[in-house]
Protein backbone atom coordinates (compact mmCIF):
# COMPACT_ATOMS: atom_id res chain seq x y z
CA UNK A 1 0.00 0.00 0.00
CA UNK A 2 1.51 3.10 -0.82
CA UNK A 3 2.04 5.50 2.29
CA UNK A 4 -0.07 8.45 2.54
CA UNK A 5 2.96 10.88 3.26
CA UNK A 6 3.76 10.00 -0.22
CA UNK A 7 0.50 10.22 -2.17
CA UNK A 8 0.33 13.71 -4.19
CA UNK A 9 -2.15 16.25 -2.25
CA UNK A 10 -4.91 17.38 -3.37
CA UNK A 11 -4.83 20.42 -5.64
CA UNK A 12 -7.08 23.53 -4.03
CA UNK A 13 -9.30 25.22 -6.03
CA UNK A 14 -7.85 28.47 -6.92
CA UNK A 15 -9.72 31.57 -5.66
CA UNK A 16 -10.82 32.92 -8.61
CA UNK A 17 -12.79 29.93 -9.48
CA UNK A 18 -14.21 29.43 -6.07
CA UNK A 19 -15.49 33.29 -6.66
CA UNK A 20 -16.51 32.29 -10.14
CA UNK A 21 -18.19 29.16 -9.24
CA UNK A 22 -19.81 30.67 -6.04
CA UNK A 23 -21.25 33.61 -7.73
CA UNK A 24 -23.12 31.23 -10.65
CA UNK A 25 -24.71 29.56 -8.09
CA UNK A 26 -25.84 32.04 -6.00
CA UNK A 27 -26.94 33.81 -9.34
CA UNK A 28 -29.09 30.67 -9.59
CA UNK A 29 -30.31 30.16 -6.08
CA UNK A 30 -31.23 34.18 -5.40
CA UNK A 31 -33.07 34.02 -9.03
CA UNK A 32 -35.20 30.64 -7.83
CA UNK A 33 -35.78 31.82 -4.34
CA UNK A 34 -35.26 35.31 -3.77
CA UNK A 35 -32.92 37.48 -2.06
CA UNK A 36 -34.44 37.20 1.38
CA UNK A 37 -35.43 32.87 1.09
CA UNK A 38 -31.78 31.74 0.13
CA UNK A 39 -29.30 30.31 2.30
CA UNK A 40 -26.11 30.78 2.01
CA UNK A 41 -25.63 26.93 3.10
CA UNK A 42 -27.64 26.03 -0.03
CA UNK A 43 -25.30 28.20 -2.14
CA UNK A 44 -21.77 27.30 -1.01
CA UNK A 45 -23.52 23.30 -1.76
CA UNK A 46 -24.76 23.95 -5.33
CA UNK A 47 -21.43 25.34 -5.94
CA UNK A 48 -19.44 22.52 -4.43
CA UNK A 49 -18.52 24.22 -1.32
CA UNK A 50 -18.87 24.11 2.38
CA UNK A 51 -20.35 27.71 3.98
CA UNK A 52 -16.64 28.78 4.84
CA UNK A 53 -15.96 29.37 1.77
CA UNK A 54 -18.76 31.59 1.67
CA UNK A 55 -17.48 33.81 4.11
CA UNK A 56 -14.02 33.65 3.44
CA UNK A 57 -14.35 35.45 -0.42
CA UNK A 58 -17.12 37.28 0.30
CA UNK A 59 -17.77 38.45 4.23
CA UNK A 60 -21.77 38.41 4.12
CA UNK A 61 -24.75 37.16 1.90
CA UNK A 62 -25.19 40.99 1.10
CA UNK A 63 -21.69 40.69 -0.51
CA UNK A 64 -21.97 37.90 -2.54
CA UNK A 65 -25.51 38.88 -3.36
CA UNK A 66 -23.41 42.48 -4.92
CA UNK A 67 -20.80 40.35 -6.05
CA UNK A 68 -23.51 38.70 -8.31
CA UNK A 69 -25.42 42.12 -9.25
CA UNK A 70 -22.10 43.26 -10.54
CA UNK A 71 -21.30 40.43 -12.53
CA UNK A 72 -24.11 41.11 -14.35
CA UNK A 73 -23.95 44.80 -14.68
CA UNK A 74 -19.86 43.95 -15.78
CA UNK A 75 -21.58 41.67 -18.62
CA UNK A 76 -24.01 43.77 -19.76
CA UNK A 77 -21.37 46.84 -19.97
CA UNK A 78 -18.70 44.18 -21.90
CA UNK A 79 -21.51 43.08 -24.35
CA UNK A 80 -22.47 47.33 -25.02
CA UNK A 81 -18.65 47.97 -25.68
CA UNK A 82 -18.58 45.34 -27.96
CA UNK A 83 -21.30 46.04 -29.87
CA UNK A 84 -20.80 50.18 -30.09
CA UNK A 85 -17.19 49.76 -31.18
CA UNK A 86 -17.75 49.44 -35.11
CA UNK A 87 -20.35 52.36 -34.72
CA UNK A 88 -18.92 55.70 -36.25
CA UNK A 89 -21.27 58.25 -35.88
CA UNK A 90 -23.39 58.94 -32.57
CA UNK A 91 -26.69 57.56 -34.12
CA UNK A 92 -25.44 54.21 -34.73
CA UNK A 93 -23.80 53.87 -31.59
CA UNK A 94 -27.10 55.23 -29.46
CA UNK A 95 -29.14 51.97 -31.47
CA UNK A 96 -27.19 49.59 -30.77
CA UNK A 97 -26.24 50.55 -27.21
CA UNK A 98 -30.18 50.65 -26.25
CA UNK A 99 -31.06 47.22 -28.41
CA UNK A 100 -28.45 45.12 -26.20
CA UNK A 101 -29.33 47.26 -22.73
CA UNK A 102 -33.25 46.36 -23.79
CA UNK A 103 -32.39 42.83 -24.98
CA UNK A 104 -31.08 42.34 -21.37
CA UNK A 105 -34.22 44.04 -19.53
CA UNK A 106 -36.25 42.42 -21.11
CA UNK A 107 -34.85 38.53 -21.31
CA UNK A 108 -33.40 38.94 -17.62
CA UNK A 109 -35.96 40.19 -15.85
CA UNK A 110 -35.45 37.65 -13.15
CA UNK A 111 -32.23 39.46 -12.34
CA UNK A 112 -34.12 42.91 -12.39
CA UNK A 113 -36.44 41.58 -9.94
CA UNK A 114 -33.54 40.53 -7.36
CA UNK A 115 -32.03 44.00 -7.87
CA UNK A 116 -35.53 45.69 -7.32
CA UNK A 117 -35.76 43.56 -3.77
CA UNK A 118 -32.23 44.56 -3.08
CA UNK A 119 -32.74 47.86 -3.57
CA UNK A 120 -36.10 48.03 -1.39
CA UNK A 121 -34.48 45.73 1.58
CA UNK A 122 -31.28 48.34 1.00
CA UNK A 123 -34.21 51.68 2.89
CA UNK A 124 -33.90 49.03 6.12
CA UNK A 125 -30.46 47.12 6.13
CA UNK A 126 -27.60 49.46 6.18
CA UNK A 127 -25.42 46.94 5.68
CA UNK A 128 -27.42 46.21 1.78
CA UNK A 129 -27.40 50.17 1.46
CA UNK A 130 -23.80 50.21 1.77
CA UNK A 131 -23.08 47.34 -0.66
CA UNK A 132 -26.00 48.36 -3.09
CA UNK A 133 -24.71 51.85 -2.99
CA UNK A 134 -20.71 51.14 -4.03
CA UNK A 135 -21.95 49.00 -6.36
CA UNK A 136 -24.38 51.87 -8.31
CA UNK A 137 -21.66 54.23 -8.02
CA UNK A 138 -19.12 51.49 -9.77
CA UNK A 139 -22.24 50.81 -12.17
CA UNK A 140 -22.50 54.59 -12.83
CA UNK A 141 -18.12 55.46 -13.68
CA UNK A 142 -17.86 52.91 -15.79
CA UNK A 143 -21.38 54.61 -17.96
CA UNK A 144 -19.36 57.61 -17.79
CA UNK A 145 -16.29 56.33 -19.52
CA UNK A 146 -18.43 54.95 -21.83
CA UNK A 147 -20.25 58.04 -22.68
CA UNK A 148 -16.64 59.61 -22.76
CA UNK A 149 -15.60 56.71 -25.24
CA UNK A 150 -18.21 56.94 -27.70
CA UNK A 151 -18.33 60.79 -28.16
CA UNK A 152 -14.59 61.21 -28.48
CA UNK A 153 -14.62 58.07 -31.60
CA UNK A 154 -18.05 59.50 -33.29
CA UNK A 155 -17.11 63.36 -32.49
CA UNK A 156 -20.21 63.74 -30.93
CA UNK A 157 -20.52 66.64 -29.01
CA UNK A 158 -22.39 65.83 -25.53
CA UNK A 159 -24.97 67.65 -23.69
CA UNK A 160 -24.19 66.64 -20.08
CA UNK A 161 -21.14 65.67 -18.81
CA UNK A 162 -20.92 61.96 -19.03
CA UNK A 163 -21.23 61.70 -15.10
CA UNK A 164 -24.49 63.43 -15.43
CA UNK A 165 -25.93 61.47 -18.78
CA UNK A 166 -24.52 58.39 -17.41
CA UNK A 167 -26.72 59.39 -13.67
CA UNK A 168 -30.25 59.88 -16.05
CA UNK A 169 -29.28 56.64 -18.70
CA UNK A 170 -28.25 54.53 -14.83
CA UNK A 171 -31.60 56.10 -13.70
CA UNK A 172 -33.96 55.17 -17.08
CA UNK A 173 -32.78 51.69 -17.19
CA UNK A 174 -33.55 50.91 -13.84
CA UNK A 175 -36.73 52.21 -13.82
CA UNK A 176 -37.61 50.58 -17.16
CA UNK A 177 -36.73 47.48 -16.12
CA UNK A 178 -38.73 48.10 -13.05
CA UNK A 179 -41.78 49.03 -15.34
CA UNK A 180 -41.21 46.27 -17.40
CA UNK A 181 -41.94 43.50 -14.16
CA UNK A 182 -44.88 45.60 -13.52
CA UNK A 183 -46.66 46.39 -17.06
CA UNK A 184 -44.40 43.91 -19.35
CA UNK A 185 -47.65 44.62 -22.16
CA UNK A 186 -47.23 48.34 -22.12
CA UNK A 187 -43.57 48.36 -21.55
CA UNK A 188 -42.25 45.97 -23.86
CA UNK A 189 -39.01 45.13 -25.67
CA UNK A 190 -40.11 47.99 -28.43
CA UNK A 191 -41.31 50.71 -26.06
CA UNK A 192 -38.12 50.18 -23.73
CA UNK A 193 -35.60 49.81 -26.75
CA UNK A 194 -36.78 53.48 -28.20
CA UNK A 195 -36.79 55.17 -25.03
CA UNK A 196 -33.21 54.23 -24.55
CA UNK A 197 -32.22 55.23 -28.17
CA UNK A 198 -34.08 58.76 -27.35
CA UNK A 199 -31.98 59.37 -24.49
CA UNK A 200 -28.59 58.19 -25.30
CA UNK A 201 -29.20 60.37 -29.07
CA UNK A 202 -29.93 63.16 -26.94
CA UNK A 203 -27.58 63.00 -24.60
CA UNK A 204 -24.47 62.26 -26.86
CA UNK A 205 -25.66 65.66 -29.11
CA UNK A 206 -24.52 66.35 -32.65
CA UNK A 207 -21.42 66.05 -34.48
CA UNK A 208 -19.48 68.96 -35.44
CA UNK A 209 -20.98 68.31 -38.80
CA UNK A 210 -24.35 69.00 -38.08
Amino acid sequence: MVDDELRDPVPRTPRDEVRRRLIAAASRVFEARGYADSRLEDIARAAGFTKGAVYSNFGSKQELFGAVLGAGSEDELSAVRSGTAGADDPSSAADEAARLVARRIVDESARGQLGLEFAAQAARDERIRSVLAALRREQRAAAARSVAEVAERTGARPAVDPEVAALILHCLSNGLSNDHLVDPESVGPEQVQQALATAIRLLLGPTPSD
